[in-house]
């Protein structure tokens, strides 16, 4: 029987420094070495890996890169604490521990035809980008594309270039924003709740996904039932709250559920169900 806390080797294939200051966010890309397991390794946007430094620790992270990508996965990882700052020291061809993939995943197959509507902020971009890309992979398969996302300052934007260059994209439609004005700054200024409500999308065949800050989520979930739609078109991720990834150590339970297993993605609807809400 295999061991699920065994990881494997992987090796940092690239860095790219996201945002910097004191909560700096690193994208490290990981390839694991022994090609036969690299090959095998499969996920879906919205599961989670375990990243693990050897002698200091391991964290769980949403993979951040698409399926579709298959040479190796990519983490983003924002400054925090012991293991994410030694992560951040880590260099291009250091070694790693991976294991995984945990959790389920958003279900982009029964997507298919449909609008969709992501709304992040900050680093809760990660997940969001996995199934962005997974989506712009295949493009034909879906309706009108919006992501809407925000920061706190434009310095704190992650994947910014990318997003920039998608805003010069004629299939999809992207709705930056930061919270306070800057000089030279000329896309929207305020919270992502209130682009959310500026973009107004209509909720007619469109999933609304949505990660970020606790608060954020509270009050883009507000806004999205606002506009019209039905908590089973809304849906987040929950991948903080998972430790062991296993079900084990019981850290993600919330009631009778396991954040690992019955999550990270989550419906509204479920939500509702899981705090007894009607």
């Amino acid at each position: 029987m295999n061991n699920p806390y065994k990881p494997w080797l992987a090796i940092i294939e690239n860095i790219t420094d996201e945002v910097g200051g004191e909560r700096a966010i690193k994208t490290l890309r990981l390839k694991v070495k022994d090609k036969k397991i690299r090959e095998n390794f499969s996920f879906k946007p919205g599961q989670c890996i375990m990243v693990s430094l050897f002698g200091v620790g391991e964290c769980m992270f949403a993979i951040a890169s698409s399926p579709t990508e298959k040479e190796y996965v990519e983490v983003s990882i924002m400054r925090h604490g012991k293991v994410t700052s030694a992560l951040h020291d880590a260099k291009i061809g250091d070694t790693l521990g991976m294991r995984g993939p945990y959790g389920n995943s958003f279900n982009v197959d029964d997507w298919i035809g449909k609008n969709m509507v992501f709304i992040g902020g900050g680093i809760g971009q990660a997940p969001l980008r996995s199934v962005i890309h997974y989506i712009m992979a295949n493009r034909k398969k879906y309706d009108r594309i919006d992501v809407i996302y925000g920061a706190r300052s434009s310095k704190d934007l992650c994947f910014k270039e990318e997003l920039f260059e998608l805003e010069k994209r004629n299939d999809i439609n992207v709705h930056l924003s930061i919270d306070k004005e800057e000089h030279g700054w000329d896309r929207f200024v305020g919270f992502v709740p209130d682009n959310l409500l500026k973009v107004s999308p209509s909720p007619e065949n469109t999933i609304a996904v949505t990660c970020g800050p606790p608060i954020m989520i509270k009050f883009v979930i507000e806004k999205l039932l606002k506009l019209g739609f039905p908590p089973n078109q809304i849906f987040t991720t929950l991948e903080m709250r998972m430790k062991c990834g296993i079900g084990k150590c019981g850290r993600c339970n919330i009631g009778n559920v396991y954040v690992c297993k019955d999550g990270p993605v989550f419906s509204y609807q479920q939500l509702k169900s899981i705090k007894g809400e009607k």
